[in-house]
Protein backbone atom coordinates (compact mmCIF):
# COMPACT_ATOMS: atom_id res chain seq x y z
CA UNK A 1 0.00 0.00 0.00
CA UNK A 2 1.70 3.22 -1.03
CA UNK A 3 2.57 5.94 2.13
CA UNK A 4 1.28 8.93 2.61
CA UNK A 5 4.44 10.62 1.33
CA UNK A 6 4.48 8.85 -1.70
CA UNK A 7 0.82 7.55 -2.99
CA UNK A 8 2.56 6.81 -6.47
CA UNK A 9 3.33 3.38 -7.79
CA UNK A 10 6.49 5.51 -10.11
CA UNK A 11 9.58 5.45 -8.86
CA UNK A 12 11.35 8.73 -8.75
CA UNK A 13 10.38 9.89 -5.28
CA UNK A 14 11.68 13.61 -4.78
CA UNK A 15 14.95 13.38 -2.42
CA UNK A 16 13.34 16.06 -0.40
CA UNK A 17 11.54 13.67 1.08
CA UNK A 18 13.91 11.53 2.39
CA UNK A 19 15.56 12.04 5.78
CA UNK A 20 19.03 12.73 5.15
CA UNK A 21 22.55 12.95 7.13
CA UNK A 22 25.23 15.72 6.24
CA UNK A 23 28.39 13.42 4.33
CA UNK A 24 26.35 10.46 3.80
CA UNK A 25 25.90 10.21 0.22
CA UNK A 26 22.47 10.29 -1.91
CA UNK A 27 21.59 8.65 -4.75
CA UNK A 28 19.76 11.64 -7.45
CA UNK A 29 16.49 11.18 -7.78
CA UNK A 30 17.36 11.04 -11.80
CA UNK A 31 20.54 8.63 -11.26
CA UNK A 32 18.21 6.62 -8.66
CA UNK A 33 15.44 6.56 -12.11
CA UNK A 34 18.19 4.75 -13.95
CA UNK A 35 19.56 2.25 -11.64
CA UNK A 36 16.35 1.36 -11.31
CA UNK A 37 15.16 0.66 -14.58
CA UNK A 38 18.74 -1.18 -14.86
CA UNK A 39 17.97 -3.86 -12.30
CA UNK A 40 14.85 -4.75 -13.56
CA UNK A 41 12.91 -5.81 -10.37
CA UNK A 42 10.37 -8.36 -10.57
CA UNK A 43 7.36 -8.15 -7.98
CA UNK A 44 9.10 -11.29 -6.08
CA UNK A 45 12.90 -9.70 -6.04
CA UNK A 46 15.16 -10.90 -3.81
CA UNK A 47 17.55 -7.37 -3.83
CA UNK A 48 20.86 -6.96 -2.19
CA UNK A 49 22.12 -3.33 -1.74
CA UNK A 50 25.78 -2.69 -1.17
CA UNK A 51 26.68 0.61 0.04
CA UNK A 52 23.07 1.58 0.37
CA UNK A 53 23.76 5.14 2.46
CA UNK A 54 20.67 6.88 2.98
CA UNK A 55 18.32 4.09 2.08
CA UNK A 56 16.52 5.74 -1.57
CA UNK A 57 17.24 2.27 -3.32
CA UNK A 58 15.81 0.59 -0.53
CA UNK A 59 13.13 2.58 -0.40
CA UNK A 60 12.33 2.48 -3.31
CA UNK A 61 12.86 -1.23 -4.72
CA UNK A 62 10.68 -2.15 -1.40
CA UNK A 63 7.70 -0.19 -2.72
CA UNK A 64 8.56 -1.88 -6.26
CA UNK A 65 8.64 -5.35 -4.93
CA UNK A 66 5.67 -5.81 -2.58
CA UNK A 67 6.22 -9.74 -2.31
CA UNK A 68 9.88 -9.46 -2.44
CA UNK A 69 12.74 -8.69 0.19
CA UNK A 70 15.44 -6.36 0.14
CA UNK A 71 18.88 -6.60 1.63
CA UNK A 72 20.62 -3.01 2.55
CA UNK A 73 23.53 -3.82 3.55
CA UNK A 74 25.84 -0.73 5.46
CA UNK A 75 28.48 -1.09 7.30
CA UNK A 76 28.16 2.70 9.68
CA UNK A 77 25.52 1.94 12.54
CA UNK A 78 24.59 5.73 11.90
CA UNK A 79 23.64 5.46 8.51
CA UNK A 80 21.95 1.93 9.46
CA UNK A 81 19.49 3.65 11.52
CA UNK A 82 19.07 6.25 8.85
CA UNK A 83 18.03 3.62 6.22
CA UNK A 84 15.76 2.14 9.43
CA UNK A 85 14.19 5.57 9.21
CA UNK A 86 13.36 6.30 6.08
CA UNK A 87 11.84 2.97 5.40
CA UNK A 88 9.69 3.83 8.54
CA UNK A 89 8.97 7.28 6.44
CA UNK A 90 7.69 5.56 3.60
CA UNK A 91 5.85 2.42 5.37
CA UNK A 92 8.24 -0.39 4.05
CA UNK A 93 8.44 -3.41 5.64
CA UNK A 94 10.12 -5.59 3.67
CA UNK A 95 13.51 -4.36 4.06
CA UNK A 96 16.38 -5.88 6.04
CA UNK A 97 18.95 -3.75 6.84
CA UNK A 98 22.60 -5.74 7.67
CA UNK A 99 25.28 -4.23 9.64
CA UNK A 100 28.60 -5.11 8.18
CA UNK A 101 31.44 -4.89 5.66
CA UNK A 102 31.53 -6.05 2.36
CA UNK A 103 32.70 -8.12 1.20
CA UNK A 104 32.83 -10.61 4.41
CA UNK A 105 29.36 -10.27 5.67
CA UNK A 106 27.89 -11.48 2.38
CA UNK A 107 28.81 -14.73 3.16
CA UNK A 108 26.41 -14.94 5.84
CA UNK A 109 23.11 -13.62 4.48
CA UNK A 110 20.58 -16.00 4.58
CA UNK A 111 18.66 -16.01 0.84
CA UNK A 112 20.88 -15.44 -2.55
CA UNK A 113 20.01 -12.38 -4.77
CA UNK A 114 18.52 -12.38 -7.97
CA UNK A 115 19.27 -8.43 -8.47
CA UNK A 116 22.37 -6.68 -6.68
CA UNK A 117 22.78 -3.24 -6.31
CA UNK A 118 26.39 -1.80 -5.57
CA UNK A 119 26.43 1.80 -4.70
CA UNK A 120 29.96 2.01 -3.06
CA UNK A 121 32.78 -0.33 -1.01
CA UNK A 122 35.84 -1.01 -1.29
CA UNK A 123 37.52 -3.30 -2.71
CA UNK A 124 35.08 -3.31 -5.59
CA UNK A 125 36.77 -5.68 -7.39
CA UNK A 126 36.52 -8.58 -4.23
CA UNK A 127 32.81 -7.23 -3.73
CA UNK A 128 31.76 -8.05 -6.95
CA UNK A 129 33.40 -11.30 -7.05
CA UNK A 130 31.93 -12.28 -3.73
CA UNK A 131 28.23 -11.38 -5.01
CA UNK A 132 29.00 -13.29 -8.40
CA UNK A 133 29.45 -17.14 -6.40
CA UNK A 134 25.79 -16.00 -4.49
CA UNK A 135 24.11 -14.57 -7.51
CA UNK A 136 21.76 -17.47 -9.21
CA UNK A 137 21.74 -17.72 -12.67
CA UNK A 138 19.97 -15.30 -14.96
CA UNK A 139 20.41 -12.79 -12.09
CA UNK A 140 21.72 -9.17 -12.67
CA UNK A 141 23.88 -6.40 -10.80
CA UNK A 142 24.45 -3.10 -11.36
CA UNK A 143 27.02 -0.87 -10.02
CA UNK A 144 27.51 3.06 -9.88
CA UNK A 145 31.06 4.76 -10.50
CA UNK A 146 31.92 8.30 -9.40
CA UNK A 147 35.29 8.08 -11.29
CA UNK A 148 37.08 6.77 -13.40
CA UNK A 149 39.04 3.73 -11.63
CA UNK A 150 36.16 2.71 -10.33
CA UNK A 151 34.31 2.65 -13.74
CA UNK A 152 37.74 0.76 -14.65
CA UNK A 153 37.73 -1.88 -12.16
CA UNK A 154 34.06 -2.58 -12.09
CA UNK A 155 34.25 -3.33 -15.99
CA UNK A 156 37.55 -5.28 -15.87
CA UNK A 157 35.58 -7.61 -13.29
CA UNK A 158 32.28 -8.07 -15.45
CA UNK A 159 34.87 -9.27 -18.18
CA UNK A 160 37.11 -11.70 -15.49
CA UNK A 161 33.42 -12.73 -14.76
CA UNK A 162 31.96 -12.88 -17.93
CA UNK A 163 29.30 -11.17 -17.43
CA UNK A 164 26.91 -10.73 -20.64
CA UNK A 165 24.23 -8.28 -21.82
CA UNK A 166 26.59 -5.27 -20.36
CA UNK A 167 25.31 -1.95 -20.65
CA UNK A 168 27.24 1.01 -19.55
CA UNK A 169 25.50 4.60 -19.17
CA UNK A 170 26.54 8.01 -17.66
CA UNK A 171 24.29 10.42 -16.41
CA UNK A 172 24.11 14.20 -17.16
CA UNK A 173 21.19 15.93 -14.97
CA UNK A 174 20.53 19.41 -14.81
CA UNK A 175 18.42 20.66 -12.35
CA UNK A 176 16.40 24.47 -12.73
CA UNK A 177 17.55 26.25 -9.55
CA UNK A 178 16.43 29.43 -8.13
CA UNK A 179 19.71 31.79 -7.40
CA UNK A 180 18.56 35.15 -5.48
CA UNK A 181 16.30 36.47 -7.97
CA UNK A 182 17.15 33.96 -10.90
CA UNK A 183 17.14 31.05 -12.50
CA UNK A 184 19.56 28.89 -13.59
CA UNK A 185 20.07 24.98 -14.65
CA UNK A 186 22.63 23.28 -11.58
CA UNK A 187 24.70 20.15 -12.64
CA UNK A 188 25.08 17.25 -10.77
CA UNK A 189 28.12 15.09 -10.22
CA UNK A 190 27.98 12.61 -13.75
CA UNK A 191 28.22 8.84 -12.63
CA UNK A 192 28.26 5.93 -14.41
CA UNK A 193 25.91 3.51 -14.05
CA UNK A 194 26.75 -0.26 -15.67
CA UNK A 195 24.96 -3.27 -15.58
CA UNK A 196 25.46 -7.45 -16.65
CA UNK A 197 23.92 -10.41 -15.88
CA UNK A 198 25.00 -13.90 -14.96
CA UNK A 199 23.59 -16.53 -17.89
CA UNK A 200 24.77 -19.56 -16.47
Amino acid sequence: MPSFLWSYVTPGIPDELFESLPGIPMSQREVRLLILSHLRLKRDSVLWDIGAGTGTIPVEAGLLCPDGRIIAIERDEEVANLIRHNCDRFGVKNVDVIEGMAPECLENLPEPPDRVCIEGGRPIKAILKAVWQRLPAQGRIVATAASLDILYQISESFAELQARNIEVVQSAVNRLETRGTSQTFAAGDPIFVLSGEKLM
